[in-house]
């Protein structure tokens, strides 16, 4: 059986340029050719592959594109090692990743194997950042950031929007409720709210017409997620979760939604990383892995 082709380098070079840079025109100039020269080299990789690589005319990579992109980039990587260097002595290539706690926990450690199966000589040195503050201990390759962006001193990539919703814990609907959807101002103040400042109850209040003001005393006030979420649990009240970072609660039953409503959150989780960063192909490869996971 005859091995497949290898694509030629020029192919390879142009295709990692491209992904990268999101622009035919930078390309080109990055690798001293013709816009036109990167366009053909573009579709003699796709031909040779037999796949589509980009999705789109703005250069966002299919599920193939972002997953032979890693192999490309590995590969070119290993190509520029002279010699006797670390990496040909298998010297692990380090990641250093700053990510906000219940993001952590609830999204990305349950998926994280599959990281380090795709890339076992890639290892990951994690770290918390704190959400709203971008406070971490030490600097870091990437770096997860929970709230509106943009920010000036990044690059970033949004990686998960969500809606919340109020929840409490059954015995507390017992004891307090019930609360008939939760929806007006009679309702809700009867109800003792948990405060957080990474989901202010407005959001809930201005989409249903509530014209409270943002409680500011009366409740317990957590700043991270999954306390408030288990203070909720342990029947403080009610808090306003947000559906993707509370599913473990709900599925376990001990948390329970008050409403059938969800409401969009002004707040995102973002993926953030300095100029030139994505140069080095783990945090590229793994930008594109987090992303696919999340789509």
């Amino acid at each position: 059986m005859t091995p497949p082709r290898i694509p030629p380098i020029h192919c390879l070079l142009s295709f990692e340029a491209l992904a990268r840079l999101r622009s035919v025109t930078l390309a080109a100039e990055e690798l001293s050719v013709t816009p036109s020269a990167v366009s053909h080299r573009m579709r003699q990789l796709e031909s040779q592959l037999g796949v589509k690589l980009f999705a789109r005319n703005d250069f966002t990579l299919t599920a193939d594109g972002a997953a032979y992109l890693a192999h490309v980039r590995q590969g070119l990587l290993a190509l520029q090692q002279l010699p006797g260097s670390a990496a040909r002595t298998g010297a692990p290539v380090r990641l250093r990743l700053a990510v906000t706690p219940t993001f952590s926990r609830e999204i990305l450690l349950p998926k994280l194997a599959l990281f380090r199966h795709a890339y076992p000589e890639v290892e990951l040195i994690m770290q918390v950042a704190i959400p709203l503050l971008n406070v971490k201990a030490e600097e870091a390759d990437l770096e997860i950031r929970y709230g509106t962006g943009p920010w000036a001193d990044v690059e970033q990539v949004c990686v998960l929007r969500d809606a919340a919703c109020p929840v409490c814990s059954p015995d507390y609907l017992n004891e307090a409720g019930p609360f008939d959807g939760f929806d007006t101002a009679e309702v809700v103040s009867r109800a003792r709210l948990i405060r957080s400042p990474l989901e202010p109850w407005g959001t809930w209040f201005r989409a249903c017409g509530i014209a409270l003001p943002e409680p500011r005393s009366g409740g317990a006030q957590f700043n991270d997620v999954g306390l408030m979420l288990d203070a909720a649990a342990a029947g403080f009240g009610v808090a306003l979760a947000r559906l993707r970072l509370a599913q473990t609660w709900l599925d376990n039953g001990r948390l329970v939604r008050l409403s059938p409503r969800a409401v969009a959150s002004p707040h995102h989780h973002f993926l953030c990383w300095k100029p030139g960063t994505l140069e080095r192909w783990e945090c590229a490869a793994f930008v594109e892995w987090l992303k696919l996971i999340l789509a």
